[in-house]
């Protein structure tokens, strides 16, 4: 397994006959540990997931994996783009990706989007699922967990032609999402992020290779319905993480999250009533809650507390 991070390619079969995906993963951490598999959300790839956040985790010994979701960064249509697709077929790639890997039951972490693919995985595929972690993630439920207003409309608007328009605009809406206690340390990773995000999905004239794939991403959680009484039928240890600065998913979601499935744990200071989650944390992952937010995934996958 290579040191530094490399982009790796596998071709899976998707709900269609005969259309294909080229997926991107990465494979890293500790080679023998025990496997956890990291989902990202609506317009994101993997290098949403800090790096930071993978060396921890495989510094405590565990084999992380992550991967662009179909219609993100460098996973490609073998085929003409679908106009449609649910959750649960995105929840179907991640299982090709572990029959692929020949991991057969890892520790399952989700982030937003990515959050809701992880439920769906565990309610259709339970004996696929170690352990799992919501972060910044919802049950489905239209009453709890929506966005401030306008910011859905601007999470979809097709993104401006030419490189540095483009990150611009991808910049501020980390900024719209993101944490606003840290805002001013995180600018920088930001732009960093915002670059790299431009690159790894625009082609060689610097055209975006999955235009509209926010629109048909929100159809997919929107048509995803309804998960709380399923996931309430869930016997896995489960972590729920969420900020009190979520402008993307506001924190009720969170709490619906955690409040259906059994035994579910939250991460919240220890001086508080556990109900304002992560202080400070947007729809992102600040750097100086890096460190919480590994030891709690580590303490949930070491000492799982299940029905």
């Amino acid at each position: 397994m290579a040191t530094d991070p490399q982009d790796l390619f596998v071709e899976i079969d998707t709900e269609i006959d005969t259309l294909k995906l080229e997926l991107c993963y990465r494979d890293e951490g500790a080679e023998s540990g025990e496997p956890v598999l990291m989902i990202m959300g609506l317009n994101s790839q993997l290098i949403h997931w800090p790096q930071e956040i993978v060396d921890k985790l495989g510094a405590a010994g565990y084999r992380v994996i992550r991967f662009d979701n179909r219609d993100s960064g460098r996973t490609r249509w073998l085929g003409q783009t679908p106009t449609s697709y649910l959750l649960r077929d995105m929840a179907n790639d991640a299982v090709q990706l572990l029959d692929h890997l020949g991991i057969d039951k890892p520790h399952v972490v989700g982030a937003s989007m990515g959050g809701m693919i992880a439920q769906r995985l565990a309610i259709d595929k339970p004996q696929r699922v170690q352990t799992l972690c919501s972060i910044m993630s919802t049950t489905g439920d239209p009453s709890v967990g929506g966005a401030e207003d306008g910011v859905i409309a601007e999470l979809i608007k097709p993104v401006p032609a030419g490189r540095e328009e483009a990150i611009a605009h991808i910049v501020a809406l980390y900024e719209l999402i993101g944490s606003d206690t840290y805002a001013d340390d995180e600018r920088p990773k930001r732009q960093a992020l915002a670059e790299a995000a431009y690159d790894r999905g625009t082609d060689e004239e610097g055209n975006p290779v999955h235009a509209g794939a926010g629109a048909r991403q929100v159809a997919a959680i929107l048509a995803g319905g309804n998960r709380t009484n399923k996931l309430k039928t869930l016997n896995v240890a489960t972590l729920v993480i969420h900020g009190n600065e979520d402008a993307l998913i506001n924190i009720s979601g969170g709490r619906a999250t955690r409040d259906a499935i059994p035994n579910a744990q939250w991460l919240a200071h220890p001086e508080d009533n556990g109900e304002d989650g992560v202080d400070g944390m947007g729809h992102d992952l600040p750097t100086p809650l890096h460190d919480p937010i590994v030891e709690a995934i580590v303490a949930n996958v070491r000492e799982p507390a299940v029905a």
